[in-house]
């Protein structure tokens, strides 16, 4: 009789002479609030979770789109709630102590570490310095960690460098996209199987091609690929007051955020997230907007409607659905109202044709 397979020694082994290779699945487990319920749903599934560790997110868009505001605050903030430990790298020298205070960021010493670099290979160094001590830890010693660029789009080659010292500005012949695409790859490699997220923010120009008019991430395609989400985000002004009643005061932003990859979730849906400049985003903005995509929420003439798991109505007025209790039952209840139907009714035995009856015409 053939002697069986022994998969357990062969996967040791395995492990153990090609260096960097895991075995078996990586799911995420733990995962980081973008501070909005709505845009979590659209990059998750799930209200409550967000971004995950493990895997590399991009959040691209036009300048002032609120990019930083979601990176460097929300999730920053988030995450140091949850006990991760986040390493914040600045490329833009524009992430000011008051303003990730502002934000409730916590700026301690033992909660982030903030660098300030402006190229590539210095990122690359530091990530890839960084995971050969975590691998080197007793795996019940190793922290959790976020890593946050602040931006791809700034950081620069070492011949944009030269060419900068030389006063010959010729342009680095496409290695910027090449070497952020291995950035990514790289870090994607390093970080998948442990509890260390990557989350950057990257620029978009407009398109050129008439037929695909969307904007375009600037960097090449390379990175995007191997990123596990891109969140798309663009500006529109805020016109609003506190009470939601329309003006012509700009007020702040409408962040409009599309997600373009997702593998958690349904790609190329977009929710609209209000963030005033005085009282910073509400984050229930753009709820409504989504359950009444999902027909969850119907119109009745100027007020919405919505019928609860035990059939009770409920009616208000759009404004008033705002409320953090009405929202909260909707989200509570949005997986089972979704649900498909299915019929547990005994169905009636179907009666067996006779030979007579199959042989009328």
């Amino acid at each position: 009789m053939a002697k069986s397979f022994d998969v357990s020694k062969f996967r040791k082994d395995l492990t153990k002479s090609i260096t960097g290779m895991s075995s078996g699945f990586n799911d995420p487990t733990d995962w980081i609030s973008t501070g909005s319920y709505a845009l979590n749903y659209l990059v998750s599934g799930d209200f409550h979770k967000g971004v995950p560790l493990g895997k590399v997110t991009v959040f691209a868009g036009e300048s002032g789109a609120g990019k930083s505001y979601f990176c460097a605050g929300n999730i920053v903030k988030h995450a140091q709630d949850q006990g991760i430990f986040v390493v914040l790298i600045d490329s833009e020298n524009a992430l000011d102590e008051t303003w990730l205070q502002a934000l409730d960021v916590d700026t301690g010493e033992d909660k982030l570490l903030k660098l300030n670099m402006s190229m590539i290979d210095d990122v690359a160094k530091t990530i890839s310095t960084f995971m050969a001590d975590y691998k080197a830890m007793n795996e019940e010693d190793r922290p959790k960690v976020l890593f946050v660029v602040d931006s791809l789009g700034m950081l620069l080659t070492p011949t944009d460098m030269d060419q900068f010292q030389k006063g010959d500005m010729k342009g680095d012949m496409g290695r910027k996209p090449k070497q952020l695409t291995a950035l990514v790859r790289n870090t994607v490699n390093m970080i998948g199987s442990y509890n260390v997220g990557l989350v950057c923010t990257n620029h978009t120009y407009a398109s050129q091609d008439m037929f695909d008019p969307d904007d375009k991430i600037s960097g090449g395609q390379g990175f995007i690929y191997a990123s596990s989400i891109v969140v798309a985000m663009k500006k529109m002004k805020l016109k609003e007051d506190e009470a939601g009643n329309k003006i012509s005061e700009v007020r702040g932003i409408r962040a409009g955020c599309k997600v373009m990859k997702t593998r958690y979730a349904k790609p190329f849906e977009g929710v609209q997230v209000k963030i005033p400049y005085d009282t910073g985003m509400n984050p229930y903005s753009g709820l409504i907007e989504l359950f009444e995509k999902k027909g969850l929420l119907e119109k009745q003439g100027n007020r919405l409607k919505y019928i609860d798991l035990k059939g009770e109505e409920h009616l208000d007025y759009r404004k008033a659905w705002m409320d953090p209790d009405k929202m909260n039952m909707i989200m509570s209840e949005y997986n089972e109202k979704l649900a498909p139907m299915v019929n547990t009714q005994d169905e009636e035995p179907i009666e067996e044709a006779t030979e007579s009856e199959l042989t009328e015409e």
